[in-house]
């Protein structure tokens, strides 16, 4: 496995090809403060949304993330949020990239974007963790779950992100929100999401709780430390918001849903020899260091994220047919939306009974 997440996800594509002016970039780093000197770029990969660029330079290396060109859909691709919630959240029990600045001249690079330290370690696409020994499968899942834990407890007050989204009725209004981008985006009918769109916001359960969410809390959105067991950075904030912080823990516990063929999933694998918890014992580690009950109405929670997920991913599908997604395999993602709207369908019954 590379020991860093250039390794993992650089490209050879020359930064210059993808709309980066270097001579101006390096004008604008010099008023940051930052040292250009020998500035080279490479493209990262892995990201279905915003591009996202390795930048080395003679006094080290730094992360570009800009947003996409073209036309985008309301609300997404939201570089400005990234860059504040991460900012608000360094020096947190959760780990962040530190912040160097942020651009929101279109006419600099094409579009607004943001400067952050590049932090080494590994990246992992596959929740299995494949070549790690089981003790360090464990070590990892245990400290993921202590990175959402510390996520949920911050005072997203004290942290000034009280403005950061609404509070309350954070189901309701992602429901809805993501309802509206299936529908405003093209591809073939499903009927399990025409089903879900019904049946979600029918059946929300009691009770609400606010706190920061990533939104995308997934093993390829963390970088583990180079040696050792534990998470050093989160990073693709964009989904990030106010909301329910049992719709962070079961977004990331979709994965045990989720066979490994359609989408980054654990389910059917061998959990025992691998090292991996299984998902009830994650989410009762979750709770116990929360100092929560058990979590009801489990099911509506991962029902509602497979729905999410499958209105993603026919947004991002819908944006490759657009000719503006990030990632070279961003029109593959329609064969995933059926799929993955009758697994969050399946769930969704099995809720109701």
């Amino acid at each position: 496995m590379p020991s860093s997440p250039s390794d993992t996800h650089a490209t050879s594509a020359p930064a210059r090809s993808a709309g980066l002016d270097l001579e101006r970039l390096a004008d604008w780093m010099r008023q940051t403060g930052s040292d250009p000197r020998g500035l080279s770029a490479r493209v990262l990969s892995g990201g279905q949304s915003n591009p996202t660029f390795l930048l080395q330079t003679a006094s080290g290396a730094f992360v570009l993330r800009k947003q996409p060109p073209g036309v985008l859909l309301p609300s997404a691709h939201a570089i400005d949020r990234e860059y504040r919630v991460m900012q608000a959240l360094e020096g947190s029990g959760v780990p962040v990239p530190h912040m160097v600045a942020f651009c929101d001249d279109a006419s600099l690079i094409g579009t607004p974007f943001f400067l952050m330290e590049y932090v080494r370690g590994r990246s992992f696409i596959d929740p299995t963790l494949p070549d790690l020994a089981v003790d360090e499968r464990k070590a990892i899942y245990a400290d993921i779950n202590r990175v959402l834990v510390a996520l949920h407890s911050v005072d997203y007050r004290a942290a000034g992100l009280d403005t950061f989204g609404r509070p309350g009725n954070y189901f309701a209004r992602q429901i809805d929100r993501w309802s509206r981008q299936y529908r405003g985006s093209e591809g073939a009918p499903v009927e399990a999401m025409d089903a879900l769109m019904k049946w979600l916001p029918a059946h929300i359960p009691e009770g609400d709780e606010t706190c920061v969410v990533h939104g995308d809390m997934r093993m390829d959105n963390l970088i583990i430390h180079p040696t050792e067991p534990k998470v050093v950075a989160v990073l693709d904030w964009e989904l990030s918001t106010l909301g329910h912080p049992l719709a962070d823990l079961s977004y990331f516990c979709m994965s045990w849903c989720v066979p490994p063929d359609l989408w980054r999933g654990v389910a059917g694998v061998d959990l025992t020899g691998l090292g991996i918890p299984q998902e009830h014992a994650f989410v009762e580690d979750y709770c116990r260091a929360r100092g929560i009950d058990a979590i009801q109405h489990w099911d509506f929670y991962l029902a509602y994220n497979l729905f999410r997920m499958a209105a993603i991913l026919r947004g991002v599908a819908s944006r490759a047919a657009g000719g503006n997604a990030a990632a070279a395999d961003a029109a593959s993602m329609e064969a995933k939306v059926r799929p993955l709207a009758e697994l969050s369908w399946r769930c969704a019954r099995r809720s109701g009974t």
